[in-house]
This record gives C-alpha cells, sequence and structure tokens, in this order.
C-alpha cells in the first residue's frame, strides 16, 4: 500500500469515526498509524532511560486521545495534530518519573567501582582520595572519570546555565553542549503551537473568537464584544468557559478516562 492510499484510507476512517465513533474503527486507526507512534518513540528513547517498548505504550495512548479529538472539517493534517499528543504522553510521564538523561552503562559501572576504590583508598591513604587517585586506581583517564561524575549528577533535570567546564574566556554551560538546542526548542514550540491550535480549534466558534480577538489581538473586551457582536460581560463568560475548556483539551489522558 502506497503512501497517498494510506493517507487516503486514514482520513476515510477518520471521517467515519467522527461520525459514528467505534472501538473498531479506532483500533483500525492506532494500527494504520502504528509507524508515527514508533518512530517518535524511537527519537525520544535516545535521549531516555525508558524502555523503547514502554515508551511506545505511552505513544499509544497519545494516537488514541488525537484520534478521539481530531476533527476532519478543519482541515489539519491528522499527523501534525497527532504529534504533539503523541509525544506530549511520553515527555510528561518522563518529566513526572524526573529521570530523563540517559546514562550509558559502562558510566554507571564506572560510579560504582569509583565509590568502592573510593572508600579503600580513604582506608589506606587515611584521607579522601584525590579525583586524579580513583581514576588511576580504575585505570581510566581523568576525563572520562569526570565525565561519568557529570553524567551522574545529572540524571535529574538541571538548569541549562549550570558551569560544566571552562574556555579560555568564559565558562562552559551545560546548554552550550547540547546538541542543536534551539532548533529543538523551536520544535518543541511548534508542537505546543500545533496541538493548542488543535484544541481551539473544538471550542465553539463565539468563543475562539473570544480568544483570538481578546489573547492573540490583544483588543480590550468592550471592543471584542463589537467585533463579535455580544455584550463585553458574555466575552468575559466565552474566555472563562474556553480556557476551562483548554485545560481539559490539553491535559494528557490517563487510561482509566479512555476507557470511560
Amino acid at each position: 500500500m502506497t503512501t497517498q492510499s494510506i493517507n487516503v484510507r486514514g482520513m476515510e476512517l477518520l471521517m467515519a469515526y467522527s461520525q459514528n465513533p467505534s472501538i473498531e474503527l479506532r483500533n483500525q486507526l492506532v494500527r494504520l498509524n502504528s509507524g508515527l507512534v514508533k518512530k517518535i518513540a524511537y527519537r525520544v528513547s535516545q535521549q531516555c532511560s525508558e524502555p523503547y517498548d514502554d515508551l511506545v505504550q505511552l505513544g499509544y495512548l497519545g494516537l488514541i486521545r488525537a484520534i478521539e479529538r481530531f476533527k476532519p472539517d478543519q482541515g489539519y493534517a491528522f499527523s501534525s495534530f497527532a504529534v504533539p499528543f503523541i509525544r506530549g504522553e511520553m515527555l510528561h510521564f518522563l518529566r513526572d518519573k524526573g529521570n530523563i538523561v540517559k546514562i550509558p552503562r559502562r558510566w554507571q559501572e564506572l560510579q560504582q567501582e569509583g565509590q568502592r576504590v573510593s572508600k579503600r583508598l580513604t582506608a589506606t591513604l587515611g584521607r579522601p582520595p584525590k579525583e586524579a587517585e580513583i581514576a588511576q586506581a580504575l585505570n581510566i583517564s581523568m576525563q572520562e572519570w569526570q565525565e561519568s561524575k557529570l553524567a551522574s549528577k545529572n540524571r535529574l533535570p538541571l538548569s541549562l546555565d549550570l558551569t560544566v567546564g571552562h574556555n579560555v574566556d568564559h565558562p562552559v554551560t551545560l546548554g552550550d553542549m547540547l546538541p542543536d538546542s534551539y532548533d529543538q526548542t523551536l520544535q518543541h514550540w511548534e508542537e505546543d503551537r500545533q496541538q493548542l491550535q488543535g484544541a481551539i480549534a473544538q471550542l465553539e466558534t463565539k468563543t475562539q473568537a473570544a480568544i483570538e480577538f481578546v489573547f492573540f489581538r490583544d483588543l480590550p473586551r468592550k471592543e471584542a464584544a463589537k467585533h463579535i457582536g455580544v455584550s463585553p460581560m458574555t466575552v468575559t463568560r466565552h474566555l472563562q468557559r474556553g480556557i476551562n475548556e483548554l485545560v481539559s483539551l490539553l491535559q494528557p489522558q490517563t487510561p482509566e478516562r479512555l476507557a470511560s
């Protein structure tokens, strides 16, 4: 089956699910988009210690959430709509878990062995050993020992302004060491923007208009009310309702909520 035929089939299923939701149609859509979930899970697995298979399962939760919220008549490509939901489920889990930095097994073993060596040297020397003495006892370079220590300390999220080294004229921060951090940030912003845009598209028309005029165009509520054709008080009600609905739409969906 070609990519084009898959896209056509996917849109047909999405339209059918939108008109008459069923577990059978939803499962067909999940199977059809499983490649997208696995692709995102693989990328995320390269940046964390969570098993790939577990990330895939989390991704399926996000995919189901996207299927249930997608509206074919809005004109969005489903893949663009679904990516923030799939990736969001994985990142929410990793953020809640806290341990998001993947440490090579060798560095983990070096830290464990280094602790044993440090205790032994302390007993032998009658003082805490120097870092160079620990590295020598482990028969590794000082650089490798320092890298393993740094990785161990950075298992939890840290400030990107943390100094991890020095050049001739300025310190080197953790942010400086991250590859393509600016591009990754832009990508995350775009994914968040698409997810927010998709959520706003699900609101009632006048609620969408109120949010656009007040929050995006920065108009006073009285002026926004004239554009929409309602009273300023009604604009306020639309804004409050819209905010509450957006909070609900953008929250990660738990298995219990999916089953309900």
